[in-house]
């Protein structure tokens, strides 16, 4: 709670300093962590996401005449991008000839003026604040787009429901952004609940809320602090080869296939195709038993199918690398004796995080000896922090 508050003062007086006024609404939305269950989600697949206590922030209020807006305009501000951006807020949106960061605001706009012609959002202003990591696979942009749809509605008092609200900032991650992302990411930012975890089926968009209620677990999540460069292919390549795979075993996706099935038909595959579907296929399952480890209290079960689940990302999905390896051994030296039961990478992959079921009572040498382990054999001092289910984008002030 401290950190939201600080982080909410820090928007408001950044508000402040570039509008010299106090904002009339204000909205947050979390970033997430996926606890098990990767790349399964444009499969029609399972996930079991959590909302974090890192959160997108935005003060904002009706433009005025000193802000000099042209009409059917938006000025919004980034504290980590240090330029202001104008956007539109009527009339026709069409996605702009380039992916810059403003354009996920724009895309949203878009999406929740198209869907209810009726609103009307009029000229304002916005800073937009975070603390959610950049480029570490929490989900800024999903925390950002979110933020920008729970923002329209404060503003236009519109009451969208949630899963729209989560398709139409998917939809704006694709059109506006240029990335094919699936659900998951939208749909834990608007919905999480605080103290729980969130089952979310892929293919008709139901949850089941899974109470993580207990204080002696945490989850702990460590920022490798590297983003490989990569080709931009490599997300693109494995949703193909999931797609390819399914047509060629006569299934709509990979949801529908079994391991069993998979073996049997293993010739008709690729062998990059074989693997890229013995994750997926595996991974379904894998959330699901972690959901009822979880649900049994069998917390070393759940331990070991996330190792489960680090292993066939690394070999079969081939998204891991080596910093992110490196932190899940480190964590598995530690073990059970050292209060950590499982750890795995999380989110796209080539980078970003790792996520770790861990005894909160131990939680302050787990985080050092990783820390000091990490940093021994890569040069690099990860960012480290526990957090609880948070809840999900709300409105804080309107």
């Amino acid at each position: 709670m401290f950190e939201f508050q600080k982080l909410l003062q820090e928007a408001k007086d950044a508000f402040q300093k570039n509008f010299h006024r106090d904002p009339k609404w204000i909205v947050t939305a979390p970033g997430r962590v996926n606890v098990i269950g990767e790349h399964t989600d444009y499969n029609e697949g399972f996930v079991f996401p959590m909302a974090i206590e890192r959160n997108v922030i935005i003060c904002a209020a009706p433009a005025g005449p000193e802000d000099k807006i042209p009409a059917g305009m938006a000025k919004v501000f980034s504290t980590a991008k240090k330029n202001p951006a104008l956007v539109k807020v009527s009339g026709e949106i069409h996605p702009g000839p380039r992916v810059d960061w403003f354009e996920y605001v724009q895309g949203v706009i878009a999406g929740y003026l198209a869907e209810n012609p009726s609103v009307e959002v009029g000229p304002f202003v916005a800073v937009i604040h975070a603390n959610v990591p950049l480029g570490a696979a929490l989900s800024s942009s999903a925390a950002l787009e979110v933020a920008v749809g729970t923002l329209l509605e404060a503003i236009s008092g519109a009451n969208v429901d949630p899963v729209r609200k989560a398709l139409i900032c998917q939809h704006a991650e694709h059109e506006y952004a240029k990335m094919p992302c699936g659900i998951m990411d939208q749909f834990i930012s608007a919905m999480g609940e605080k103290d729980h975890i969130m089952l979310l089926d892929c293919r008709d968009y139901s949850t089941k809320l899974v109470p993580f209620t207990t204080p002696d677990l945490s989850i702990l999540i460590i920022n490798s602090r590297v983003k490989h460069q990569l080709s931009g292919s490599e997300y693109p390549e494995r949703r193909a080869a999931c797609f390819d795979s399914a047509k060629i075993l006569g299934a709509k996706t990979l949801r529908e296939v079994t391991m069993e099935q998979l073996e049997a038909n293993k010739d008709k595959l690729t062998e990059v195709q074989y693997r890229r579907t013995r994750h997926v296929v595996g991974e379904i399952k894998r959330t699901t038993d972690a959901v009822a480890a979880i649900e049994a209290g069998n917390y070393e079960l759940m331990g070991q199918l996330m190792y489960e689940s680090h292993d066939s990302m690394r070999d079969d999905f081939e998204i891991s690398c080596k910093e992110l390896d490196i932190l899940v051994e480190e964590a598995k030296k530690i073990g059970l004796a050292g209060g950590v039961y499982g750890s795995r990478m999380t989110g796209g992959g080539f980078g970003g995080c790792t996520v770790s079921l861990i005894q909160t009572s131990k939680m302050d040498s787990i985080m050092e000896t990783i820390r000091k382990n990490y940093k021994a054999q890569t040069g690099i001092d990860p960012d480290l922090f526990v957090t609880r289910p948070a809840q999900g984008a709300h409105i804080v002030q309107k």
